[in-house]
Parts: C-alpha cells; sequence; structure tokens
C-alpha cells in the first residue's frame, strides 16, 4: 500500500473534512478525494462518511486508523534509523509548544544529553494539530503540549499545571487588559476561561500564538498580558514587569504525549527525566540512576 495514501487517511482525520486536509497537505480537494477512494477500492470497504458538517469514521475507518499510523511510523521509524548520524546508536524526535521549550524543555535536553550521550536528539516545536500530526504520522516520537488530542495507539499523561499570570510593564495598571494588552492565543480551553473572566473585553490590538512573541512585545514596546509564571518570574524580580494584583490567574495543565508501544530503549531516561522536572519534590537522584542504567547498557 502506498504509504502516501495511509497520510492523506490520518489527515483527513484531523482535519475532519477533505477540504481543510487538501489545505494542510498543500493539494487540491479532488486529489484527496481520489487518494481516499483509492485507498477504499483497496481495502474493500468504506472509511468516511461524509456530510454537511464535515467526515466521520465508520467502524472500518476506525479499525483502520491504528493500522494506518502504524504503517506510516514504521516507514518514517526506518527512514530514522537509516539516518542515524555517525557515532550515535539512536534518533530521539522531540517537539513541544516554544513556551514549553522555553525553561521546562531547554532543562530536559541537558539532562538528557548528559544521561544519554550515545542518543541524538532533533528538537522541534510546533502548535497542537502540528505536534499531534507528528506523533500520529509517526514523524515524532514524544510531544509536550497544552491541549491534546486523543487518539488511538497514543498515551497521553500530565507533566504539570501551567500558571498563567497577569504582568503588565505598570505597575499600576488595573486587574483586567488595558490599552497595549497581548492576547496570546494558548488554545480553546484558555480562550473560553479569558472570556468568562471578562466578558466586556472587546479584542486585543495584538494577539499571538507564541506567548515568547507577545512577551517580548511587550518588553520592548510596554503593555500587558498573560505569560506563564515561570517564565517571566526573572522579569518581575528584575522589576521589568510587575504581577498585577487582584487579576484573575489561569492554569493550564502541560502534557506529554508518546506511543503506547515504543522503543523502551531509545526513549530510556526521556519521559522520567521530564516528569522529575515537572515535580520537583521527586527523587533527586533520578538523573543519575538513569546516567547509571544507561552506562551499564554501553558496557
Amino acid at each position: 500500500m502506498d504509504t502516501e495514501l495511509a497520510r492523506t487517511f490520518l489527515m483527513v482525520v484531523t482535519a475532519g473534512n477533505f477540504i481543510s486536509a487538501a489545505d494542510r497537505l498543500h493539494v487540491s480537494q479532488s486529489t484527496v478525494s481520489t487518494r481516499i477512494h483509492t485507498l477504499e477500492d483497496q481495502l474493500g470497504c468504506v472509511l468516511f462518511v461524509r456530510n454537511k458538517a464535515g467526515t466521520t469514521l465508520t467502524a472500518a475507518g476506525r479499525q483502520f486508523q491504528r493500522h494506518a499510523a502504524s504503517l506510516v511510523r514504521t516507514v518514517e521509524q526506518a527512514r530514522h534509523d537509516i539516518g542515524i548520524p555517525e557515532g550515535f546508536s539512536g534518533t530521539l524526535v522531540v517537539g513541544g509548544r516554544i513556551g514549553l521549550w522555553e525553561e521546562f524543555l531547554l532543562q530536559w535536553l541537558q539532562l538528557m544529553k548528559e544521561a544519554r550521550p550515545e542518543i541524538s536528539i532533533r528538537a522541534e516545536s510546533g502548535l497542537e494539530p502540528e505536534l499531534m500530526q507528528g506523533l500520529i504520522e509517526g514523524r515524532a516520537d514524544i510531544g509536550v503540549m497544552y491541549t491534546p488530542q486523543s487518539r488511538p495507539g497514543l498515551k497521553i499523561e500530565q507533566l504539570f499545571e501551567e500558571k498563567l499570570i497577569l504582568v503588565s510593564t505598570d505597575p499600576k495598571s488595573k486587574p483586567e487588559p488595558q490599552p497595549g494588552y497581548v492576547y496570546v492565543d494558548l488554545g480553546p480551553e484558555f480562550y473560553v476561561r479569558h472570556s468568562a473572566c471578562f466578558p466586556n473585553f472587546v479584542g486585543p490590538s495584538l494577539s499571538a500564538n507564541i506567548g515568547w512573541l507577545g512577551l517580548q512585545h511587550v518588553l520592548e514596546n510596554g503593555g500587558s498580558g498573560y505569560f506563564p509564571k515561570r517564565i517571566v518570574l526573572p522579569h518581575l524580580k528584575a522589576q521589568r514587569l510587575h504581577l498585577i494584583g487582584g487579576a484573575p490567574e489561569f492554569s493550564m495543565p502541560a502534557y506529554v504525549v508518546y506511543p503506547l508501544e515504543y522503543d523502551r530503549d531509545l526513549f530510556g531516561g526521556a519521559l522520567e527525566i521530564m516528569h522529575r522536572l515537572a515535580n520537583p519534590e521527586t527523587d533527586k537522584t533520578a538523573d543519575k540512576k538513569v546516567a547509571k542504567r544507561a552506562a551499564q547498557k554501553r558496557r
């Protein structure tokens, strides 16, 4: 079976309809339809029910989804294995939100390199749809994000609660969006909570889907916005930013997503280190244990 057909199938599942899938694949809608029809002919069954609301999987489609993901993952894993850099025993592809690379995943990266120096790591950033698609297709091994979607063959584990606080360059700013407020799009859940707390908010002059971009704008030009506490803490201490008292705080859980069936030797220590960083009260010698086990495997 042509893996391009399986990729197209998985993209339709993710996008919810043929039009959006075609846009993401940069092909025409007719191309997507032809690929799906070809796939259905090869399998001898109908995979999707089409209606005005989009597409939904049939029972056969739900069964095939797991096989499609496995097929694509196998091909991608073969490419990874063939392309392992000289001097390394494997390659681990880790994707995450840019905001989660700040502080958290950067710390993880250093600890992982110390614990498993024989593993080459490919670090990628993206938004949830891209990260999930990479995991579904097998192009990524681990994803760290705020709003993952449950998918067959993938496991989701919570890492920590991200606390979002309102900060401003003006210490006397009111506890609500003011002129110069930057809205950081952190997904639909944040939007709902934000709208409930600020029902009269008509919209920002600037919005960004990357927290780092919004934060840099505020620091450079003044203003306010909601940002993760762990990221703005140094700026609060240096008084470049100020915590606005009386403003509501939001929390968003951060998750790690990875395949249910994975290479335990390749992943060795990666997930453990993430959970330890997310929960500092856990055993502080965990990274030493990981390094020791890795050293024993190399002998």
